[in-house]
């Protein structure tokens, strides 16, 4: 680390205590960002770094709630309005236990980054709660939702902060907000929030955006070196929204799918997730909420592994979308010495910074979050003009805007790296491009 991006982390470290996570995603960003600086003095004179690493607004508060069996519970809730030179904040709401301040901090201020390289009018902020959605009622989830969004209500809006779905708070979860929201604030203002249902303001593709636009990153990717999904084996971890749909791309154009994984461990299918398959898949994660284990009981030529683990079955592509650092170096050492072509990120930050290091050096193709999983804030994007619009698009017609803007990112990545002497560098092509928008708009709204 150079001793300016060590000097400019002793600052933010200071100030952010305990919050490893935003650590790390600043680091990063600054590494790429501090040449771009040096060429750009009027960034240096407005302190433009040192501001965009601060979020806007940090909002916390007490969410109680009754269980079934009328015991109170308290939990925690946040929401981190990080950046709105682009446009209104935007980003999701995640409930899991493993949140906390920090971890919000990190993903928000990724959103920043991934919602500028998305070319639309969208700024950056994050939410959610230490809540735990597995193995609650629906009423139990619904007085939950009902409570949080009593106190959120009074600081988002169609045109201040966009809340949208992410870990642990899906189609149920959206509903429920979305119905105390209108009951306290007596309007109904679709755009407030985005995952909603079609029935009431959603949008065509948003379960799948995720999923299908990191399948469309890699498939550029893979593209610049003549290569398809065409006859490739995939490598996928996680089982929720993101995997399911990222699996279902993969299949449509060739690919084979040879695993998934949860919490527990993953599944090995030498023979392939097939679109039969997954679809046991989405009825056994979405409907009966089970564990990704069963698939291994379900079909005789399957294995059940606990524990980490894919990353070592050896396949042409990789698509982490669980976690965060759920891909390590040693991971990632694997993947090179089975010639893995390419990695896209379909979670937040899911490679730790030595894997990225490994995975570069062995010329793996390296998709990072901020720009491979673009494609769900997209689609809310675009849900957000049909609210505006009082309009409903096509399946096609969204897939179709989804399909360019995630081409879009990659030509972005792409030119920006090479323009700012990196080429081939997707960490640093996203970085940049996504800063220099926030930058200038920033530089243009004054000191603020």
């Amino acid at each position: 680390m150079s001793n300016a991006v060590e000097l400019f982390m002793e600052g933010v470290i200071a100030k952010n205590p305990a919050e490893p996570e935003f650590h790390q995603a600043v680091q990063e960003v600054v590494e790429s960002l501090l040449p771009v600086v040096d060429r750009h003095p009027e960034f240096q004179q407005a302190r433009i770094l040192e501001r965009v690493v601060e979020p806007e607004r940090v909002i916390m508060f007490r969410v109680p709630w009754q269980d079934d069996r009328a015991q109170v519970h308290v939990n925690r809730g946040f929401r981190v309005e990080f950046n709105s030179a682009l446009g209104p904040y935007k980003g999701g709401l995640r409930f899991h236990p493993s949140v906390n301040l920090g971890i919000l901090k990190f993903l928000g201020f990724e959103q920043v980054f991934k919602n500028s390289l998305t070319t639309l009018a969208m700024g950056g902020g994050k939410g959610g709660s230490d809540f735990d959605p597995k193995g609650k009622s629906d009423n139990e989830v619904m007085r939950f939702c009902q409570s949080f969004m009593t106190e959120l209500q009074r600081h988002i809006g169609p045109n201040t902060d966009v809340p949208a779905g992410d870990i642990g708070v899906g189609a149920r979860e959206i509903g429920f907000l979305f119905g105390q929201y209108r009951r306290l604030r007596n309007s109904f203002d679709a755009g407030v929030l985005t995952g909603k249902g079609l029935n009431w303001g959603g949008s065509l593709i948003r379960p799948e955006a995720t999923g299908y636009g990191c399948v469309y990153f890699a498939q550029e990717m893979l593209a610049t070196r003549n290569e398809s999904f065409k006859g490739k084996k995939v490598m996928i971890s996680g089982s929720g929204n993101v995997a399911q749909y990222a699996a279902e791309k993969v299949i449509e154009l060739g690919g084979k799918v040879i695993s998934l994984s949860d919490s527990s461990g993953f599944i090995h299918d030498p023979d392939g997730i097939g679109e039969e398959k997954l679809q046991y898949v989405f009825d056994l994660k979405n409907v009966r909420r089970g564990r990704i284990r069963e698939y291994a009981d379900k079909y005789s030529g399957a294995s059940y592994h606990e524990g980490a683990g894919v990353w070592r079955l050896g396949g042409h592509v990789a698509l982490p979308c669980a976690t965060q650092n759920e891909l390590n170096a040693e991971d990632a050492a694997v993947l090179a010495e089975n010639k893995t072509l390419c990695v896209s990120e379909g979670a937040n930050m899911p490679s730790t910074p030595d894997a990225v290091e490994v995975m570069q050096a062995g010329k793996i193709l390296y998709g990072p979050g901020k720009a491979a999983n673009a494609g769900g804030v997209a689609v809310s994007g675009l849900e957000m003009a049909q609210n505006s619009a009082r309009i409903s698009w096509t399946r096609e017609e969204v897939d179709a805007r989804l399909h360019d803007i995630m081409k879009s990112i990659h030509l972005q990545c792409v030119e920006t790296a090479e323009r700012y002497d990196t080429p081939g560098n997707y960490v640093n092509g996203a970085n940049i491009a996504g800063f220099l928008k926030v930058a200038h708009s920033m530089l243009d709204q004054g000191l603020i």
